[in-house]
């Protein structure tokens, strides 16, 4: 029986990863009825990824009110793993579809993902997976350490709740408080990005005009992010200012290390770790991975490139299937991806390619299948 993995993300703006799974199997089903179909949705750590790896790994999701990115009352959520690993997204809490129009980096707070950190030590687990992106903060990770007993104080010494605006406004770091449990949590922070805290390409210039921020404000977040870097330097001897991922989520990468001694990882290697994709690669005869578009960053470590070079070590054959492919792309043959097809089939714009984007992935599928199953030299 021919065993073939399904591993894409999410095309975005048109298909989950769930989705693309779905219609990639229903295409192999077709013209390889006997198959045994492996699917593995994959988010990058945005919103959706509690959702995907539950779909791809099993596993109970559960909801609690906390406070969004405004002090606002929500519902949020976390997912727990059938190894007891809780997986947890920043975007429940303090994501941009939370905030609508009304985006202010300067003011929006990660609390309530850390009141969701509290929920799942509360409970037991002590290894959490936690996706960064899709954010709508600035405010280094500083609201969700209040939420779990990291005091910051201000000049005179009284204690606040920093937001991106007033981050300048930190005296002091105080972990004294910080719930011991956090102390015997092995937290993975999933990033697929390797901006540094602060500076030209760090959270705020890179990241903050897209919630809200005008150049004014950016210059502004940025120097917060400088200075909260130099008091956790002087206060806990952690220097995350030049880090790279530092800068995911508006500072949030670097402060789940300065912290909560977080570690940050690529989300893809993440995701493959998690659903144990190397003994899945066993026996396996192909493999399907796909984004919404290849370009360079693909070649850095996201979805495409980390399947492929796994696959490679154990000599198992890759096709890539995308939205569009970028110039200079020959690079990712080398990382082990045998084929890379477009799913654009007719020059037309975004807008209306979306709205067609299913069944152009069913025909293309279609079109790959009937090359691999013919009577040519390429028989699967």
């Amino acid at each position: 029986m021919k065993k073939i993995l399904l591993i894409p993300d999410s095309f975005k703006g048109t298909m989950s990863s769930a989705k693309v799974c779905e219609i990639m199997e229903k295409a192999i089903r077709i013209h390889l009825p006997q198959a045994q179909v492996v699917s593995i949705p994959v988010a990058d750590g945005g919103e959706g990824t509690v959702d995907s790896f539950l779909a791809a790994a099993g596993g109970e999701k559960h909801e609690l009110p906390v406070t969004g990115p405004y002090g606002e009352p929500i519902t949020g959520f976390y997912g727990i793993l059938p190894d007891k690993t809780a997986v947890v997204e920043m975007a429940a809490a303090a994501g941009l579809p939370l905030v609508g129009e009304n985006k202010r980096a300067e003011k929006t707070s990660t609390f309530g993902v850390g009141q969701i950190l509290k929920h799942v030590v509360d409970s037991g687990c002590r290894k959490i997976i936690l996706g960064l992106g899709g954010s709508a903060t600035n405010d280094g990770g500083t609201g969700a350490a209040a939420a779990l007993g990291v005091q910051f104080k201000d000049k005179q010494g009284r204690p606040f709740l920093p937001v991106g605006e007033t981050l300048c406004n930190i005296g002091s770091i105080d972990i004294s408080q910080l719930d011991p449990q956090m102390k015997s949590v092995d937290l993975t922070v999933m990033c697929d990005i390797d901006n540094p805290f602060c500076g030209p390409q760090g959270a705020a210039y890179v990241f903050a005009p897209q919630k809200g921020a005008d150049p004014e404000m950016v210059e502004r977040l940025d120097q917060n992010l400088a200075h909260l870097a130099a008091v956790i330097r002087r206060d806990l001897k952690v220097d995350i200012e030049c880090l790279p991922g530092a800068g995911a989520a508006g500072g949030m990468g670097g402060g789940m290390v300065a912290f909560f001694n977080g570690h940050l990882q690529m989300g893809i290697e993440t995701v493959l770790d998690t659903v144990h994709f190397d003994t899945l690669l066993q026996e396996a005869q192909l493999v399907f991975t796909g984004e919404g578009k290849l370009d360079t960053q693909s070649l850095r470590g996201k979805v495409i490139s980390g399947v492929a070079r796994r696959a490679k070590e154990k000599n198992v054959p890759v096709i890539a299937v995308v939205g569009d492919i970028g110039d200079q792309m020959e690079a990712i043959y080398e990382q082990g991806v045998q084929a890379v097809f477009s799913i654009n089939r007719v020059a037309v714009p975004f807008s209306q390619a979306k709205l067609r984007s299913e069944s152009d992935l069913e025909l293309t599928m279609d079109t790959i299948l009937r090359l691999l199953t013919g009577n040519i030299m390429l028989r699967l």
